[in-house]
C-alpha cells in the first residue's frame, strides 16, 4: 500500500523515474506536477563523484541566483561601530554585537543567515556549538566573514545561496519557486551547476556530475540528464 496520497501518486504517475530529461523538459513537468496548496520550493540534488570525507573533495560555496530564491532571507549581522550602520543601510534584518550573542545563547534563532566582520569573531566562536550544527555559522570560505559587510548583505537579499556537499556526496539547493517561469527557474538551475563545474577538485573522479534531480517541495523528484552539467566542466 502506498505511503503517499492520491495526490502525490497522481504527479509521480506523469514522470518517468528511469528518464533522464532536459532542463526544459525536467522543469516543465516539476511545475506541471506540483500539487500543494502554497508556492512550494523547487529544489536541486545533486549527487557528485566526490569523498568528502577528504578534505581536498570537499565542495562548499555560494551562489548568486539571477532572479533570487523567491523567499525572503533574514540576515544577521555581528559588528559594531561604523560596520553595524553600514550593515543596517545595506538592509540587514538584525544587528549587533555582545548583545546579540547573548540572545543567541538564550535560545534565539529567528534568522537564515549569518555574517560576521573578523574583528567579531572572537565572540561568535563562543556561540559556535549552537550555530554551526545549523549551518548558520559564520566562515570566510563563504564571504560571510568580511568587512566588506554591506555588500554582502546585499547579496544574501538578492538570492546569494550558501551549500555544502554532505556526507553522500550530495549538494542541496532551493532554487526558486513553482511560480518562477520555467526561464528563470533554468537561469537559476543553470548558474547553479556552472558554480559547482568551477569548484570541482583536482582529484574528484570521472564523471564528476553522477545525478541530478530537481523537485518541488512536495511533488515527485525530476533526473536531468547530467551530460548537460558536464559540459560546463
Amino acid at each position: 500500500m502506498s505511503k503517499h496520497g492520491k495526490k502525490y501518486n497522481a504527479a509521480r504517475g506523469r514522470v518517468d523515474s528511469q528518464k533522464r530529461h532536459s532542463f526544459e523538459e525536467a522543469l516543465s513537468l516539476v511545475k506541471s506536477s506540483a500539487f500543494a496548496g502554497f508556492d512550494e520550493s523547487v529544489d536541486v540534488a545533486v549527487n557528485l563523484n566526490v569523498n568528502p570525507r577528504h578534505a581536498d573533495q570537499m565542495v562548499r560555496g555560494s551562489v548568486a541566483l539571477p532572479h533570487g530564491t523567491g523567499k525572503e532571507v533574514r540576515v544577521l549581522v555581528f559588528a559594531k561601530g561604523e560596520k553595524a550602520t553600514e550593515a543596517r543601510e545595506a538592509g540587514a534584518d538584525f544587528v549587533g554585537d555582545a548583545d546579540i550573542i547573548e540572545k543567541i545563547q538564550g535560545g534565539w534563532l529567528e534568522f537564515d543567515t549569518a555574517v560576521a566582520t573578523p574583528d567579531m569573531m572572537g565572540q561568535v566562536g563562543r556561540i559556535g556549538r549552537v550555530l554551526g550544527p545549523r549551518g548558520l555559522m559564520p566562515n570566510p570560505k563563504t564571504g560571510t566573514v568580511t568587512f566588506d559587510v554591506g555588500k554582502i548583505v546585499g547579496e544574501l537579499k538578492a538570492g546569494r545561496v550558501e551549500f555544502r556537499v554532505d556526507k553522500a556526496g550530495i549538494i542541496h539547493i532551493s532554487f526558486g519557486r513553482v511560480s518562477f517561469t520555467e526561464e528563470k527557474l533554468k537561469d537559476n538551475l543553470v548558474s547553479v551547476l556552472e558554480t559547482l563545474a568551477r569548484l570541482k577538485p583536482a582529484s574528484a573522479k570521472s564523471p564528476y556530475f553522477r545525478n541530478i534531480t530537481v523537485s518541488s517541495t512536495m511533488g515527485p523528484g525530476v533526473k536531468v540528464d547530467p551530460s548537460l552539467a558536464l559540459d560546463m566542466l
